[in-house]
């Protein structure tokens, strides 16, 4: 008996100070300053548009290879140098061409001697025929000598031509004034033919290349303007169509449009990727619901923002986003038309924190 009382008595006292405790955290919350914050309506957007990915990419460009297999001799030039056109870039050991050459060389020696022999012949027999000293068989086999001789020497001469062709792709040069961007080999190295070797860009002149999927492509016209966001900077360039694909054979759907942006001040570099906005004309009028990027929470691949309850607290809603305008994005489902969401808070942010509207 008197250990049931015991029990029941610590039962009551645990009951007590869970209470208590309840209670004290309770008064804490409702007494905690709640957190300030700023916050804006959805807007809708006034136009259309259709958004796609696409990278920067030099104007004036060249990947260099060679056309012979060799080791490099030396490499002349590092990345971020400046070259001018014809200036010497890679050297690739050519022993092989320059003993060619020296067989080309003696053939054709002896192929000149040879003419030189022939035509004397054939000018000493055109004499003998005109003074009939010669017979018609004589003279055409002293001409099919001549004309041999004659043959011989040209074709020597053109060997010549297509081993000197071949020393050009063992000095590789700068077709033009520009920056070297890549470097894929080091003195010692074995250049196979096709094998990019050398990268250089002309700066300072750039355009977008981006993929339009099929069922947006016949909205796109040549000479459209369009706002380009570089997402690594945050900078929004203008720009101008300069060529729309008209076959997405070999690009799976997808049509190639190229975009020449404007003189900017900028620090843009080639191969950042940016977002490509095509204004066209409403065709629905549906409007979509737009909000700032800035304010949109991620978590891993979730996407929210805080909204303002009805008891003032900041009650956190998961998004599913669309297209991105510039800076703001879409959101297709999660917030409804003039609900107001949360833009900025003094504060730390959760779910249920008492929060004060400024």
């Amino acid at each position: 008996m008197r250990k049931y009382i015991q029990i029941t008595i610590v039962t009551v006292l645990s009951l007590f100070l869970a209470n208590c405790g309840s209670e004290e955290s309770k008064t804490s919350a409702d007494n905690s300053t709640p957190i300030a914050v700023k916050v804006s309506k959805t807007t809708e957007a006034g136009g259309q548009f259709i958004t796609v990915s696409g990278k920067i990419e030099a104007t004036n460009s060249a990947d260099l290879s060679t056309r012979m297999m060799g080791y490099v001799n030396k490499v002349y030039v590092k990345v971020g140098d400046k070259v001018k056109k014809g200036q010497l870039l890679v050297s690739i050991n050519n022993a092989d061409l320059q003993a060619k050459r020296a067989q080309v060389n003696a053939g054709i020696t002896e192929a000149t001697a040879a003419f030189n022999n022939a035509e004397k012949d054939y000018k000493r027999f055109q004499s003998l025929f005109a003074e009939k000293s010669a017979s018609q068989k004589e003279m055409d086999d002293m001409t099919a000598n001549f004309e041999m001789a004659k043959a011989r020497l040209e074709s020597a001469n053109q060997m010549k031509n297509e081993i000197n062709a071949q020393f050009t792709y063992s000095n590789m040069i700068a077709p033009f004034n520009g920056v070297i961007t890549s470097k894929n080999i080091d003195a010692g190295d074995m250049a196979n033919p096709g094998m990019p070797l050398i990268s250089i860009e002309t700066p300072g002149k750039f355009e977008v290349m981006a993929m339009v999927p099929e069922t947006e492509i016949s909205q796109i016209n040549k000479g459209a303007d369009v706002a380009v966001l570089v997402k690594s900077i945050g900078a929004t360039l203008k720009g101008k169509v300069t060529e729309v694909s008209t076959s997405a054979k070999n690009t799976g759907g997808q049509y190639l449009v190229k975009i020449g942006l404007d003189k900017t001040e900028v620090a843009i570099l080639s191969g950042m990727f940016v977002s490509v906005q095509f204004p066209i004309e409403k065709q629905t009028k549906n409007q979509a619901i737009l909000i700032p990027i800035e304010s949109v929470i991620s978590k891993g691949q979730l996407s929210g923002i805080y909204t303002v309850s009805e008891s003032n607290t900041a009650l956190l809603r998961w998004l599913r986003l669309g297209r991105t305008y510039g800076d703001q994005v879409e959101v297709l489902s999660g917030l409804n038309a003039d609900e107001a969401y949360i833009v900025s808070a003094e504060g730390k942010l959760y779910n249920g924190a008492k929060i004060s509207v400024q």
